[in-house]
């Protein structure tokens, strides 16, 4: 009386991995995402290491994920890994209020981020 298993969300040279509630704007974090798309996972992983932006930590996290499941969950060769996708959702956003002159109220927007980051396995034109 189980549930049946879902459907795979990705194809079978594909892995994915998946980090919620980042805290930063989805603007910036797609800087980061723009960056890594389509590039090698090891090239991916050294531009992220050196990055000076703040998120680029937790950039880094997912995409080590990502390749981790590639490698254990899914047998994919770890040296023939591209980053095929890498977008940015939006999450919540925490309002926060500052009190101003005259009896006023400034907004402050503390907005969340979702990264999806899906790696192929390339194949070698043979």
């Amino acid at each position: 009386m189980s549930k049946k298993s879902a459907p795979r969300r990705v194809a079978e040279t594909e892995a994915r991995a998946f980090s919620r509630s980042i805290r930063v704007s989805p603007r910036k974090l797609n800087l980061l995402a723009q960056s890594i798309r389509g590039k090698t996972a090891g090239a991916a992983l050294s531009q992220l290491a050196f990055s000076p932006k703040r998120v680029a930590e937790e950039v880094k996290k997912v995409l080590e994920s990502a390749i981790a499941n590639a490698e254990n969950n899914h047998q994919l060769d770890v040296d023939q890994l591209i980053v095929s996708e890498a977008y940015v959702g939006k999450a919540l956003i925490m309002k926060r209020w500052r009190p101003r002159a005259r009896g006023r109220v400034g907004r402050i927007m503390k907005p969340f981020s979702n990264l999806t980051i899906i790696v192929r396995e390339k194949r070698e034109a043979a």
